[in-house]
């Protein structure tokens, strides 16, 4: 349960690599896709791209592929297979995210959702993943003005919770999200998923969600 330190009113989770296991996903079906163009991917080129937002990331593909690459012709690619790994397999989640969600809702501590997803994709990944009644408050890209790493939609989140930022507790897998989430004036916990971190932008680096709970003082030890 919940140990209700006074240091935290509200907890705000990143969707993809934090709550859903969603990055490897992406990675390989995004691999498949450019060896089916004949473009395999460089060795870890698409891991690096993990937490980004969309342009940014484009703007790297597009160092690496060329301006003269075919990107909507991948786009239809990456997202057929995507769609198809979701539909065959659903979305996993990360270890312990129910677990954690039903410790914070017997505690009464709020929570939301602050994520680099459009609208429409935190809907669809959120289904996939049976998550849909999780989460009255999700804050996407679509929301506002700049993506990570501007703290926008970690501000809008707490914002929407009606809990100062300061207040709020942030759980991220990526440095791009930590930053944001720190930019914020949030406490931040990071739990990398697939690619290794310094933990250099958190305030805590955990092995897993639970883990990150009860290091941070969250939860009970």
């Amino acid at each position: 349960m919940p140990s209700a330190p006074s240091r935290f009113d509200a907890v705000i989770f990143d969707l993809d690599g934090t709550l859903l296991a969603t990055e490897r996903m992406a990675i390989e079906t995004g691999e498949a896709a450019l060896l089916r163009m004949g473009r395999p991917a460089p060795e870890g080129l698409l891991a690096s791209l993990v937490g980004i937002d969309e342009p940014t990331s484009r703007g790297i593909l597009r160092g690496h592929l060329g301006e003269d690459f075919d990107f909507a012709h991948l786009d239809r690619l990456w997202a057929e297979a995507l769609i198809e790994r979701r539909d065959r397999d659903g979305i996993p989640l990360r270890p312990h995210v129910r677990d954690l969600l039903d410790m914070l809702r017997a505690g009464g501590m709020p929570f939301a959702i602050a994520t680099s997803s459009t609208s429409a994709q935190a809907r669809e990944k959120l289904a996939a993943a049976g998550l849909t009644d999780s989460f009255d408050i999700v804050v996407t890209r679509s929301d506002v003005p700049l993506p990570k790493p501007a703290p926008d939609v970690y501000l809008l989140a707490a914002r929407r919770l009606g809990i100062a930022p300061e207040r709020c507790l942030a759980f991220e897998d990526s440095d791009v999200g930590a930053i944001a989430a720190r930019a914020a004036g949030m406490i931040v916990v990071q739990v990398p998923d697939m690619v290794p971190l310094s933990g250099k932008h958190a305030d805590y680096l955990a092995t897993d969600l639970i883990a990150g709970a009860r290091g941070i003082g969250l939860l009970a030890a």
